[in-house]
Order: structure tokens, then C-alpha cells, then sequence
């Protein structure tokens, strides 16, 4: 498992709602506003919170999809992101344009039994454009404005340092 690129990782601070991309010097390159779990952090299983403590980027899913593209069990499923396919399934939790799925670091924290965060399926993931950023409102995964979370994915690779901090 391939956890540190050298270059660069990410920082999600969930109090303030953002994610930074940091050089190896520790500079921030870019900053986003994002949004986490409206439950808030912790890494139970089933709890619909953002997991805290050191991730990797396990795996990037949606290179070259177009952007408000519509996944479901990390495939792709052909629907782009409309205000009328919404209206159709208003109870769906939309993830969109690029996944950057993450894997825990920490056993009994954030791996393995029923804190595992990788398959509790937490990703960085894009959200329908009207969802406000800087407001904590997913189900435990960090959504981010699906032009930035394009970007962010073009520039980490997998193996990426995530850490989480509440």
C-alpha cells in the first residue's frame, strides 16, 4: 500500500469545512470548501459521520467523465446530474463527477471491524452544484463542487496522504 506520493496530501478540518491541498513543504497549493457529515465526525459504522485520523486515496473512479456524471456503487450509471432527474429521485444521495476513495490509516480507528472508513465507502466525491459548500450536509463522505473535485483529482494520485481533523 502506497501511502505517501512525496508531493502532496490533502487536509479536510471539519470544523471549518474545507479541504487544502498541501505541498511536501506543508504550503497550501489550493483550497476548497467542502462539506461533511451534517452528523458530524466519529467512525462508527451505520453512524453517518466523517471519519477523523490519517487516510490514503485508495482508489480514483471517474477519470474523463464528464462533470455532474451520476455513480452508484463506484460504476458509472450514463445519467448526468439534472434539476428534473432530482425532482425524479428526491430522496437520492447524489455522488457525481469524480470519486476519491478513501482507506483508514489508523487500526481500531479508522480500519478494520466497524470503524473500517474504506468500507464504510467514505469518498471524496462531487455534489449537484446547487448543494451549498461549507455547510456540513452528506451522510459521512466530503462532497465537494464537481468543477473542483475535478481538478483535485487531476492533481493527487492515489496513494495520497488524507488527514481528517475534526
Amino acid at each position: 500500500m502506497q501511502t505517501d506520493t512525496g508531493a502532496l496530501r490533502l487536509r479536510i478540518d471539519i470544523a471549518a469545512q474545507t479541504l487544502e491541498l498541501l505541498a511536501a513543504d506543508g504550503s497550501i497549493q489550493r483550497r476548497y470548501r467542502v462539506s461533511t457529515a451534517a452528523n458530524g465526525p466519529g467512525e462508527q459504522s451505520g453512524s453517518h459521520c466523517t471519519p477523523r485520523g490519517r487516510h490514503y486515496i485508495r482508489a480514483k473512479i471517474g477519470a474523463g467523465a464528464p462533470l455532474g456524471a451520476a455513480f452508484r456503487g463506484r460504476r458509472g450509471t450514463g445519467e448526468v446530474w439534472t434539476a428534473e432527474l432530482a425532482a425524479a429521485m428526491p430522496a437520492r444521495d447524489w455522488i457525481l463527477t469524480r470519486i476519491l476513495w478513501l482507506c483508514g490509516l489508523e487500526p481500531g480507528f479508522n480500519r478494520g471491524g466497524s470503524v473500517d472508513s474504506q468500507r464504510r465507502y467514505i469518498y471524496i466525491h462531487g455534489t449537484p452544484d446547487c448543494e451549498p459548500m461549507g455547510v456540513p450536509r452528506s451522510i459521512g463522505c466530503i462532497r465537494m463542487n464537481n468543477r473542483e473535485v475535478a481538478e483535485l483529482f487531476d492533481l493527487v494520485p492515489a496513494g495520497t496522504r488524507v488527514d481528517i481533523q475534526a
